[in-house]
């Protein structure tokens, strides 16, 4: 699943360690998501979204 998550964080000054702090994760699973090798479960993606105050689907993009 494609994500904006890297140009979000970017604008933040965030690095992913930054951002796993925030969501309660660790700095792999914002890399693995980042990179598309993993989609996150809908719990981790609502904290996201409220992290940024914006929806899930103006951060997580349908690639099919």
């Amino acid at each position: 699943m494609k994500n904006r998550l890297t140009d979000l964080r970017a604008d933040r000054g965030w690095t992913q360690g930054d951002l796993a702090l925030h969501a309660g994760v660790s700095r792999q699973t914002i890399n693995a998501i980042e990179k598309g090798k993993f989609d996150p479960s809908l719990p981790l993606a609502f904290r996201l979204a409220k992290l940024f105050s914006l929806t899930i689907e103006e951060i997580f993009l349908d690639d099919q």
